[in-house]
């Protein structure tokens, strides 16, 4: 999925669309059978496979989030190097502070995720941890 730093709100519609799978996971935890129907279904393996998915998803969002910021950053510095070389043009001034409401919504974003990846993993533990340990 492509996601466009420039197109502020197909970002964080995409950064929704993306953080389906946290959003969803006590669906998923809900398929892992109970102490009387352990023998049923191989609890290890959707557990491992749920974690890599899960990992997989908080890093290419965290990735992505990361890479806006660097360039609303980099978008930052010329604009303020614009507006120093022309401090009269109203234009550069007021895309400047839009590239800062910007950049700060996207650290915020970070903030987010981390958020977003504490609950998962806390529901993710309760339902696994007899089942799988992350790093095995």
């Amino acid at each position: 999925m492509a996601v466009y730093c420039l197109d502020f709100l197909g970002f964080q519609e995409a950064l929704k669309k993306m953080r389906d799978v946290d959003d969803k996971i006590i669906y998923s935890l809900n398929a892992l059978p109970t102490e009387s129907f352990k023998g049923q279904v191989d609890s290890e393996n959707t557990c491992r496979d749920l974690y890599a998915k899960l990992e997989q998803s908080h890093l290419t969002r965290q990735d992505k989030i990361r890479n806006c910021i660097t360039l609303s950053a980099n978008s930052l510095k010329k604009l303020r190097e614009q507006q120093e070389a022309q401090p009269n043009d109203v234009d550069t001034g007021s895309k400047f502070k839009a590239e800062q409401r910007k950049l700060r919504v996207l650290q915020a974003e970070l903030y987010v995720e981390d958020i977003i990846k504490e609950r998962t993993y806390k529901a993710f533990n309760e339902r696994c941890r007899a089942y799988f340990h992350a790093g095995q």
